[in-house]
Formats: C-alpha cells, structure tokens, sequence
C-alpha cells in the first residue's frame, strides 16, 4: 500500500475513534461506543438466545456496520458471494474467539477504546492479543490455511446482510418480540439514530480500507509491513483526545467501566481473540465487513460469534466486571486455546503433506 492508503486507514481510524467518543458520550456504556463481541452479545440476547438480563438489546451499530458494507460493495462492484471454505470450523473459531472476548471483556476494537480511555488492563488484554497472533503467524508461515472460497449465488452473499435487515425492522415496528434491559450494560445506549449512522459509517469506511485490528500486527509479523496498523494508532489517537476532551480519560487498572483487573485471563481470553482472527483472515470487524461484502464463510464466524456469546452467559463463561471470570469461564478459555491449536495444528500437517 501507497502513502494514500496509509491516509484513508489513518481517516478512517480517526472516524471510528472520533464516534465511539460521541456514541458514549450519548449513552453507550464507558468505553464501549464500539464493541462486536459486547454488541452481537446484547443482540443475542434481545433475540432470548441467552438468560443474562442485563445485557439484552439490538445494537443499531451491527447492523449499520453489516449493512453499510453491504452498501458501498454493490455500489463499487465488490460486493462478490463466495464461501464453502471451512464452514464448520470457521463457525467453531468463531465461537472460541467470542468466549475469548467475553472473558477479557470486548473484542480488538473495545481494547484499543479502553486503552485510549486509560484502562490499563486492555494493555495485558493487548499483550495477549499479540501473543495469539504470533503464534496464528507461526501456523500460517507453515501452510495454515481453511482453503480456497469458491463463488456462490447472489442469494447466498446478502442472506447475513438480508437478515439484518429484517431484524431492524422488527426492532422498529413490533419491538415487544424481542428483549430489553433495564439495568446493566444493555440498557445504556445511544440514540438509534445515532447508533446506526455511526454503524454505517464505520462500515463503509472500514470496507473501504480493509481495517482489521488483527491484520495489522499480523502484516507486522509475517512482511514486516506497517500499513493497516496506522488504522489501529488512529483509532487510539482519536479516542484517547476525546476521552481527554470529555473528561472520561481515567488511568488505571481499578474501577474501570466493564473491566476486570485479572490479568492472567485478560491475557489468555485475547491469546484465543488474536489467535482465532488469524486463522478466520480477520478480527470480529473484519468478519463483519466481509460478511456485508458476500462472504458466507465470514458469515459463518460471525454465527459462530453469536452462539457463542449465548453460550458464554448460559452457562457462566463470560467475566463479570471487576470479580473477573468464574472457574467456567477460565476453563473455556485454556479448552478454547488449546481446541484452536489442534485444528491449526491438525490443518498444517495436511497441507504441508499435500505441498
């Protein structure tokens, strides 16, 4: 990438900083104007896929991310079905990087939030999330791949996108099938409006640019190519000056908003996030983006994500603010990790066999 893909990634990372400031500032919880392993979470369990509820709501910013790359991919010829790669296990990784998520407390993009608003425990977060990826870059520089995407009907690329819409019209016109909550994290929220320009927004540009939290320090690793971590610096830089600007900056490891001070699993539940982006080719955005952009395959690990975030708080692996993950949680996070090894393991040896 040239100099001008370096701005757009920059612009872009300075927009999605810039408006999950203003989306908390309007009502999202602290340090949370963008999270996909918190929102697809709530959106799972406003759909009674899970019992937890304080964390019951469909959040308008998942579907204007959906949908906004779904916009701007048919508008410039690149919105392209394909799929068949690995369904199964995409969904399975899917699963393992969103209890992963849950037990750290967000996904890539909320890290960079709460280190942006001061919240030290996303630096141990940060630290795992490096390790994961390393160890990814490991398997791929052996042959690691989930196989060739083959291309599909037009139907098969906008069923996630045609889904979400269908969903936010029931939000909109018979809100009384779905759940919401009162107390906790599911009832804090922006504006719908609000949400889901932000959403949308952020999904064309992201769509634009290819931002992925994972693919940045992956490029690092593997080509020595510092271009999509600028998007990353961006985001951080646009966050940290509005935290400071709004009074939200708070530095520390104790009392941050929906975070929890143990750093072991803080460490181990992004180990599995950084691991599992790289074997699916992207963070919990980019499955997202490349979802709206026709991939069933992406479509399929975000599927996986929403399973698994009704699993987590079904049976008690997701952390709780401040105490941290229970004994389940920490179970399923080693279980997870070492689940994710074994198929990067088992799937290398076939392809260097196949070589």
């Amino acid at each position: 990438m040239d100099i001008r893909e370096k701005g757009k990634l920059g612009l872009t990372g300075l927009l999605i900083g810039a408006a999950a400031v203003i989306l908390t500032v309007l009502g999202n919880p602290g340090n949370m104007g963008f999270c996909i392993a918190c929102f697809l979470r709530d959106t799972a369990g406003a759909m009674h896929l899970h019992t937890a509820p304080i964390v019951e709501y469909v959040r308008p910013e998942i579907i204007g991310i959906i949908l906004g790359s779904f916009a701007i991919s048919v508008a410039t010829g690149d919105f392209r079905p394909r799929g068949g790669s690995s369904p199964v296990l995409r969904f399975i990784i899917g699963f393992i990087v969103m209890v992963g998520a849950l037990v750290f407390l967000g996904c890539p993009l909320r890290m960079v939030l709460r280190l942006a608003g001061g919240d030290l425990n996303a630096l141990v977060g940060l630290l795992g999330f490096i390790a994961g990826i390393g160890v990814g870059c490991i398997f791929l520089s052996n042959g690691f791949t989930l196989g060739k995407a083959e291309k599909q009907s037009a139907i098969e690329g906008a069923a996630l996108p045609g889904a979400t819409i269908l969903l936010f019209v029931l939000f909109l016109a018979v809100p009384s099938l779905l759940l919401f909550s009162e107390s906790g994290p599911g009832s804090m929220h922006a504006p719908v409006a609000a949400a889901l320009l932000a959403g949308l927004l952020a999904g064309v540009a992201a769509e634009r640019t290819r931002l992925c939290m994972a693919g940045g320090i992956r490029d690092i690793f593997l080509i020595r190519d510092f271009t999509l971590i600028s998007g990353f610096a961006a985001i951080f830089l646009a966050a940290l000056i509005g935290n400071l600007i709004t009074g939200s900056f708070r530095l520390g490891f104790a009392d941050q908003p929906v975070s929890h001070p143990m750093h072991i699993w803080n460490f181990l539940g992004m180990t599995a996030v950084g691991l599992g982006s790289v074997m699916l080719g992207g963070c919990p955005l980019r499955q997202l983006i490349l979802a709206g952009e026709g991939s069933s395959d992406s479509a399929s690990a975000v599927l996986g994500m929403i399973v698994g975030s009704a699993f987590a708080h079904n049976f008690s692996l997701a952390s709780s603010a401040n105490a941290g993950p229970g004994t389940n949680g920490k179970v399923a996070v080693v279980a997870g990790i070492i689940i994710l090894v074994a198929i990067a393991a088992v799937v290398t040896i076939k392809e260097r066999r196949k070589a």
